[in-house]
């Protein structure tokens, strides 16, 4: 069952350091874009993955291919569509992930379900910009 609730929310968030950022994009008009400016200012480490970006800059951090190349992370967050979630979530259990999360309107039952057999925290449907505001969720240190 994904967290919904504001408590497991905020712990998830306060626990987390390392965010893998899947769909990042280097046009500050898109959302991935603005939540990772977001996220970075509040303190996480981002890894930004995005192939047709790879070894590029965006806000400063290095883009690689892959979730294998980021290393260890915390968290993936997928900017993705729900489809594709799916080979992502399989992706974030193969590297050790310890969440999923997957944006607004982003919403895969079945990857959510494989990733908490994995044992993964799993939130989906949800922004984590959006949330750390809501809850007011203290900068990372």
């Amino acid at each position: 069952m994904p967290l919904t609730r504001d408590e497991d929310l905020a712990q998830l968030l306060r626990e987390t350091r390392t965010i893998a950022l899947v769909g990042a994009s280097d046009r500050i008009d898109r959302p991935s874009y603005k939540v990772m400016q977001f996220l970075l200012g509040q303190g996480y480490r981002i890894v930004p993955i995005n192939p047709a970006l790879a070894g590029q800059d965006v806000l400063g951090q290095t883009v690689v291919a892959t979730l294998a190349a980021a290393g260890p992370v915390d968290l993936v967050d997928i900017f993705r569509n729900s489809e594709a979630a799916g080979p992502i979530v399989e992706e974030a259990i193969a590297i050790g992930a310890k969440a999923v999360w997957m944006q607004l309107g982003v919403i895969n039952p079945d990857a959510a379900q494989r990733a908490e057999a994995a044992g993964l925290k799993v939130v989906m449907d949800h922004c984590p910009k959006i949330e750390i505001a809501r809850l007011g969720v203290d900068k990372v240190g």
